[in-house]
């Protein structure tokens, strides 16, 4: 087996031992929701600025924000499990002894409790599970073929640090729902170790990888981006305030305020992507369907 530099594991491990939260006990899920509140920064919304968005009302607007962060929650949901399933299969093929396989598994039971709170946010919020779109699916089964390595890495800190930066803006502010505040704050705040062992692994499997590896994980990491961001909102979000879900999809899609949004959100972990060889101009169209670029 290959001998790892194990340092910045340990130094998460410790991390994780002095820094962990169980949503279970340091969230009052029994507190009902507040009436009036937004339940997401309503300048994000994907129609704010738009004259959709100002034909609604208000109470219309505030249930919209329900629905997106549903939408964005049940994504979030998703892409840990996908993620979960690739750090497993990395502790697979890895030395149990190693202090790397003891974090990478660390990781797995950090993201098991985060999914689990992100269930029983949506369940809370009384949306539907929206999930991804059938292409999204089909993509993800294939997930175990094409995502591994770097692009495992890439993939998690694009999800990751573009989520990340939402929530960091989310739970600052008093009028989201105090829920939705400490459910991010709980994500944000565990989610940093997982960012910086991501950028770590990534940095170290690239330098490996040949000629055709890179090509094809660069291929991967168009398709992942532009699959993860244009599919944050699902269209029957916008169904819940009696909108045409098409014509809602098209209209965020459309939306410079959103179109910002997203490349406001890539902002941190986009320099980082593109320094590691993981944007590449064959595949430009495919980050700029994003909205990342």
């Amino acid at each position: 087996m290959t001998v790892v530099d194990d340092s910045v594991a340990t130094r998460l491990l410790r991390s994780s031992a002095r820094h962990s939260y169980d949503p279970e006990v340091d969230l009052d899920w029994s507190a009902p929701e507040v009436e009036g509140m937004w339940w997401m920064q309503p300048e994000r919304v994907s129609l704010y600025g738009t004259e959709l968005w100002d034909s609604l009302t208000r109470e219309q607007q505030v249930e919209l924000s329900r629905h997106e962060v549903g939408s964005i929650v049940h994504m979030g949901w998703w892409f840990e499990v996908i993620l979960m399933r690739g750090l497993l299969r990395e502790a697979y093929r890895s030395d149990p002894r190693s202090a790397r396989t003891h974090y990478l598994l660390t990781e797995v039971a950090d993201e098991c409790r985060h999914s689990t709170m992100f269930g029983r946010a949506m369940t809370n919020a009384g949306v539907p599970a929206y999930g991804p779109p059938p292409r999204l699916q089909r993509l993800a089964d294939w997930s175990s073929v094409v995502l591994h390595g770097p692009s495992l890495y890439a993939g998690a800190l694009l999800v990751e640090e573009t989520l990340d930066r939402w929530q960091r803006e989310s739970m600052h502010d008093e009028r989201v729902q105090p829920l939705t505040r400490m459910v991010n704050r709980i994500h944000v705040m565990e989610e940093a170790r997982h960012v910086t062992f991501a950028r770590d692994e990534l940095t170290t499997s690239v330098a490996g990888l040949s000629r055709l590896g890179l090509m094809h994980h660069q291929a991967v990491m168009g398709q992942v981006a532009y699959g993860a961001m244009r599919c944050l909102i699902h269209p029957q979000a916008y169904a819940a305030v009696g909108i045409d879900p098409s014509e809602g999809r098209r209209t965020a899609m459309a939306n410079p305020t959103y179109q910002a949004t997203l490349r406001w959100m890539g902002e941190k972990v986009m320099p980082f992507l593109q320094e590691n060889k993981m944007v590449a101009r064959p595949h430009l169209k495919w980050w700029q369907g994003s909205h990342l670029l």
